[in-house]
């Protein structure tokens, strides 16, 4: 087995509300019994969604990317070698989704974890057990200075290999079979009559069977709910230059939608 993207997180002041979002737009669901305590995990099976509690210091919002590796040992050990200005710091044993976080040359985090790890525990393997839904994690989506050299760093260390890019588009996408990693540019300039969003995580693309289903469902769940309504994207005139700005960046994606923390969010049907 090669590298999977396994777990992206968010930090919410609200992460129990956030969790519920997912669960009842998309249907995330918990995994049988909760492997960590000091935050929610939900997901489609494959991907984990990691909401943890914002603390000091933090910064609320995406936050970083986990890959699974056949031996992380053997990962750290060539990160020294070919990339002697990226370190690994070893988690708390606390952290069951990570045993170590890294990070690549342009400073984009990712926590690496194996199967068996000491400190890692068997998480994000439901959909192994038979765990299957209609709605699933497509795209991790980060701004990024160097897209085309981040994308070799993805394929040397960990195999993604180049997908679904048509011909004008700026996006590097680094697969691992079922995920894609959407490595987008960064220019200070893409930001006029807009909010300057800094270099990093920037979406989750999710996939779903059908648009009109998913706006079926998203309508009733905000009619019975209304926490957990999407946050409005296109608000005045610096509210329209940034949708805008993100519909442009995701042209895998017919639909663009804010979660209920600000989270950005790229929708596409099957």
């Amino acid at each position: 087995m090669g590298a999977k993207i396994n777990h992206i997180a968010i930090v919410a002041e609200n992460y129990a509300q956030v969790a519920q979002f997912y669960q009842f737009i998309f249907g995330f669901r918990a995994p049988p019994e909760q492997k960590v305590f000091n935050a929610v995990t939900i997901g489609d099976g494959y991907v984990g969604l990691n909401l943890n509690p914002r603390r000091p210091a933090r910064n609320a919002g995406l936050d970083h990317f986990g890959i699974e590796v056949e031996d992380v040992e053997h990962t750290m050990d060539r990160l020294k070698q070919r990339y002697p200005e990226v370190h690994v710091l070893k988690r708390l044993g606390n952290r069951k989704f990570a045993g170590y976080t890294t990070h690549d040359p342009d400073g984009n985090i990712l926590d690496l974890s194996q199967r068996q790890l000491a400190n890692r525990g068997e998480i994000y393997t439901e959909n192994e057990l038979g765990w299957q839904q209609k709605r699933t994690v497509s795209h991790y989506g980060v701004r990024t200075l160097h897209p085309e050299l981040m994308a070799e760093f993805y394929a040397d260390m960990f195999g993604l290999t180049p997908a679904n890019k048509q011909p004008g588009d700026p996006n590097q996408y680094m697969s691992d079979g079922r995920v894609t990693l959407t490595l987008m540019p960064w220019d200070i300039l893409d930001f006029d009559n807009t909010g300057i969003v800094r270099a990093g995580p920037h979406h989750i693309g999710i996939k779903v069977e059908s648009l009109e289903s998913f706006k079926a469902d998203l309508d009733h769940a905000v009619a019975e709910n209304p926490s957990l309504a999407p946050t409005p994207l296109a608000v005045g005139r610096e509210g329209e230059a940034l949708r805008k700005n993100f519909a442009e960046s995701v042209p895998y994606a017919a639909m663009q939608l804010a979660d209920n923390t600000h989270v950005l969010l790229a929708v596409n049907a099957a």
